[in-house]
């Protein structure tokens, strides 16, 4: 049960501290929907989607006035494309992201997920044409988010897929060009990729997912951040119980937003993703938080280390709140959408580098970075190998997001709009490494993947 003390200290972090419900997302199953002709395809997307998720956004807003929670974001998120559609008689998918585009504007939401494919084994033909389709996809929509998984633990990295998705970002770029290469703040390329996770761009309905289910992100780096200011000269074990306390009450409030949509939908509840997201906003920076646990600026020596803590903290305090915290709970660190991020790059605090090191305790990557719009396709396939490699060794999930600004270099401005902000462009290390991506194949798996 929620307590009345609870929504008071829920109000107060409401008013006073940024506290947000981040995204209520609908996960649709398409499996049904599968069809050889491509008209035909698009309409049985359009009517499921639609119809399932018809009240998704009434309900957020009713919510938000009757519990006085904000909730930023409603969206859905649906199987990945190239398995849905892996029987289309097509050589684009571009018609399909379209058809996706128009029933995310019917119903409402920000975005659809789930313009995905899962390579990191290998490819089908369905694959392959999806991939191929993302960079127009992406540049002739506004809603519709791409992710590739291109590797895992269990299986190891496609490295034939992330030369692929090099030039594929690349592509992106250039194709929005106009926007500061937006394109690319919708494609995410990960390794170990999550079925449950709510947040885009990286967002599917994974095929081990009910037909249709309600998962919640919530974020709360301000509440963190004033929790944190309170035991500023405390020991670390002290501010790990502080952490761990507030991470159980905002949970509590996605506990309480997921079970309330669940049951006036009647869809069943998946999982609470608490998530320290930031945006934009003054006081609502990871950034701002490792100030307030001792360091200068982000990216600071301790800067790993801090980050370990809060992600770790977060974590425990949310599987006591709900026994359903799932997705990619922990702390994100995404550049453009965290203005103390912002300043320490153009500070000279945090560097790509220091960014790569970090990714190894927090919840997903490299996430929301701009690069010289002349970075070559076989350097950001290299990015997405190192990251891959982070991740299947330490048998977590890893992420990149990154945004090669084509007609922009270091030090230049690239401007998103929105919650996805702004961001310095970084630099990039010159040193080639075409010869080793070129190689191809697969990465084995390793050694301690052998269990079952």
């Amino acid at each position: 049960m929620i307590t009345l003390g609870e929504v008071q200290e829920t109000n107060k972090m409401i008013r006073e501290m940024n506290l947000d419900v981040r995204t209520i997302t609908m996960g649709i199953s398409l499996m049904d929907c599968a069809h050889s002709d491509l008209q035909v395809f698009n309409r049985n997307i359009y009517d499921k989607i639609t119809r399932l998720a018809e009240k998704l956004v009434k309900t957020g807003e009713d919510l938000e006035r009757q519990f006085g929670i904000p909730i930023i974001n409603k969206r859905v998120s649906v199987t990945p494309i190239s398995i849905a559609a892996g029987g289309l008689k097509t050589d684009s998918y571009v018609p399909v992201a379209e058809m996706l585009e128009k029933a995310a504007k019917e119903i409402g939401v920000n975005f659809i997920g789930g313009f995905s494919a899962l390579v990191h084994k290998g490819f089908t033909e369905g694959d392959r044409k999806l991939i191929e389709s993302i960079p127009e996809a992406l540049s002739v929509t506004e809603r519709i988010c791409a992710s590739v998984n291109i590797g895992s633990s269990r299986s190891g990295i496609n490295m034939d897929a992330v030369k692929l998705m090099g030039g594929i970002v690349k592509k992106t770029a250039e194709l929005t060009a106009d926007r500061d290469s937006a394109g690319c703040s919708k494609l995410v390329i990960f390794c170990n990729a999550v079925e449950d996770n709510p947040f885009m761009a990286g967002a599917f309905h994974g095929v081990g997912e009910p037909e249709c289910v309600i998962n919640v992100g919530v974020s709360g780096p301000g509440v963190v951040k004033r929790a944190l200011e309170e035991v500023k000269t405390s020991d670390f074990e002290t501010l790990c119980e502080t952490i761990k306390r507030t991470a159980f009450k905002v949970t509590r409030v996605g506990q309480l937003v997921a079970q309330e949509t669940s049951k006036r939908l009647g869809v069943p509840f998946g999982i609470v993703d608490l998530s320290l997201a930031p945006t934009p906003e003054i006081g609502d920076s990871i950034a701002e938080i490792f100030q307030v646990m001792g360091l200068e600026e982000a990216g600071a020596p301790g800067t790993t280390a801090a980050l370990a803590i809060l992600n770790d903290n977060v974590k425990k305090g949310g599987v006591m709140a709900s026994s359903y915290v799932g997705g990619l709970s922990g702390a994100f660190i995404p550049v453009s959408e965290d203005h103390g991020m912002i300043q320490a790059v153009q500070k000279g605090a945090l560097t790509l580098e220091k960014l790569e090191a970090m990714t190894c305790v927090c919840s997903v990557g490299l996430d929301m970075i701009a690069i010289p719009g002349d970075t070559s396709a076989a350097t950001i396939s290299g990015i997405i190998a190192d990251e891959a490699a982070i991740g299947m060794v330490n048998n977590k999930t890893t992420a990149v997001r990154i945004i090669p600004v084509i007609g922009k270099g270091v030090g230049e401005i690239a401007e998103f709009g929105g919650l996805l902000g702004y961001a310095p462009v970084m630099p990039v290390n010159g040193f080639s490494c075409a010869s080793f991506i070129d190689r191809g194949g697969r990465i084995p798996a390793p050694i301690h993947s052998f269990k079952n």
